[in-house]
């Protein structure tokens, strides 16, 4: 009795440690999802909630074009970099659970949207990750979808529904991140295309007064290299 209890105890132990490594690896990657979207541990254990609840992140990495195949199998490029009007890139899934607000809602003739006026594109994985008829069935009539998994390799989308905003006349990425519904995307997309608007006006006023101050110091006679501009170093 005492073998045979031992025995079962091992097992138990055995399965028991099997089941916490499991459970850690899941823990692990659920955090290196959450922290790709801008989400701290912290945060998920609840003690900073996140501002407004969803991460969204400014950003001014460059954009790329998106190129894969339509639903119906030909093949599409839509062009974001250099277009004349920003680019909503949504990246959904025909199996995502939270995606359905985002399918559902493309049809909408009122689609609240970020500032600008952006052409919505949804983006899903490419066909060898996807069920082309399973996207077909969610895509409205005159919605545009681009199955590309190397879009989401372009863009680093770490899951779905995540969305990227793109301004195209600078090529760049304004704004990313995911959110649970269209107006609270378009609140939150819009503060960080807001967001990076101040920004960038604070560096175009940083660099006209670097302008001015080079103008005053040549007016006065002082050239780049001048003495006068390094008081602490010696004289050569």
């Amino acid at each position: 009795m005492t073998t045979a209890l031992v025995v079962v105890l091992a097992v138990a132990v055995g399965l028991l440690a099997l089941l916490v490594a499991g459970l850690l690896r899941s823990h692990a990657e659920i955090l290196r999802i959450l922290h790709g979207l801008g989400v701290t541990e912290d945060e998920v254990l609840g003690s900073r909630p996140p501002a407004g609840g969803v991460p969204v992140r400014l950003s001014t990495a460059a954009a790329a074009d998106v190129t894969g195949a339509t639903p119906a199998g030909g093949a599409v490029r839509v062009g974001v970099v250099a277009a004349g009007q920003p680019t909503l890139l949504a990246f959904l899934s025909s199996g995502c659970a939270t995606c359905g607000p985002f399918w559902d809602g493309l049809g909408r003739a009122d689609l609240p949207l970020p500032p600008g006026d952006p052409r919505v594109v949804v983006v899903t994985k490419g066909p060898e990750q996807e069920s082309p008829p399973a996207v077909a069935a969610l895509t409205p009539p005159r919605a545009t979808v681009v199955m590309s998994s190397e879009a989401y390799e372009a863009y680093g989308v770490p899951a779905t529904p995540y969305f990227v905003l793109v301004d195209g006349p600078s090529g760049r990425v304004a704004g990313e991140g995911t959110a649970t519904s269209w107006e609270q995307l378009a609140g939150l997309l819009g503060r960080a295309a807001a967001d990076a608007g101040h920004v960038a006006r604070a560096r175009r006023r940083h660099l006209d007064r670097l302008r001015d101050t080079d103008a005053e110091l040549t007016a006065a006679g002082i050239e780049p290299g001048d003495p006068s501009l390094y008081p602490g170093r010696p004289a050569p």
